[in-house]
């Protein structure tokens, strides 16, 4: 480690936290045997919570699934339909 990198700060963007988090949960997810997703309402609320800093959204709006296409490929897939602009 260099002087320099000791004294700048460390900060992690969102993105980059939310991507260490997602594998995270997906490393998780493959050493359970259960298929049951049991953290995706978990998951649901923590994007919502994001999306409503920047978007007041009706949770009804979000949707979260989770496909298994075969033993080792699972697909996360998030819908989020935003509201339209009033003018």
């Amino acid at each position: 480690m260099s002087l320099l990198q000791f004294f700048r700060s460390n900060k992690k963007t969102t993105a980059s936290l939310a991507k260490e988090r997602l594998q995270i949960i997906v490393a998780e997810r493959r050493s359970q045997d259960d298929p049951a997703p049991n953290y995706l309402p978990q998951m649901k609320e923590d994007i919502l919570k994001v999306i409503a800093k920047y978007v007041a959204i009706d949770p009804d709006m979000v949707e979260l699934s989770l496909e298994h296409k075969d033993d080792d490929i699972s697909v996360l897939e998030l819908n989020v339909k935003l509201p339209e602009d009033e003018k």
